[in-house]
């Protein structure tokens, strides 16, 4: 149990995605409004959890057993673009508050959905790591885009000189979280 606990903070905030692995950097780079933001991170953080699930039980339940571990990338792929739609309208139904109507492009572009997959059939430590790290994924791309939003959101009104407005403060900002976020890797002592 403490191992999945430590899976979970691990993806979430020590590994995370977006800051060590710069997957998933677009839908932080093209989301504007907050209510979108919060919208997009949870699609996202549903998708990770049952795509990396349901990935995980395709891999080891059927390609594995029939020797078809070369069609992996494809299987997961099938699975990320089957699973957008309906998870968008149960959301939508779910939540109709949040703005999930447009997202199908940025949650098909996430390259985050398919390396925590990715990741997931690397290390073969069962069912619950799995979760536990495509949930921790999800939640840690969920909360940079949180940050990353607050972080837009401050420097818009500030002086800023005129060959660093717009995507290259942006690009700086993100680099500076991920130096921020390396401050936490001795936090969890293996």
């Amino acid at each position: 149990m403490t191992e999945i606990l430590l899976t979970l903070f691990s993806a979430a905030l020590i590994n995370n995605l977006v800051l060590h692995w710069p997957l998933g950097v677009d839908p932080l780079l093209a989301t504007n409004g907050r209510r979108k933001m919060h919208a997009l991170g949870l699609a996202t953080a549903c998708l990770m959890l049952v795509v990396g699930t349901l990935g995980y039980l395709v891999d080891h339940g059927v390609l594995a057993p029939t020797s078809l571990t070369s069609l992996r990338l494809l299987a997961w792929l099938c699975l990320n673009v089957l699973l957008i739609g309906p998870l968008l309208r149960l959301l939508a139904r779910w939540l109709p508050a949040l703005p999930f109507e447009g997202l199908w492009p940025l949650l098909l572009g996430n390259a985050g959905v398919l390396g925590v997959t990715l990741l997931n059939g690397q290390d073969d430590r069962g069912l619950g790591h799995a979760m536990a790290l495509s949930l921790g994924a999800g939640l840690g791309f969920w909360l940079v885009l949180s940050l990353f939003d607050d972080l837009r959101r401050r420097t818009l009104n500030n002086d800023i000189p005129l060959p660093f407005r717009g995507l290259p403060i942006q690009l700086i900002s993100a680099g500076l979280m991920a130096v921020a976020f390396l401050g936490l890797r001795g936090l969890v002592k293996t």
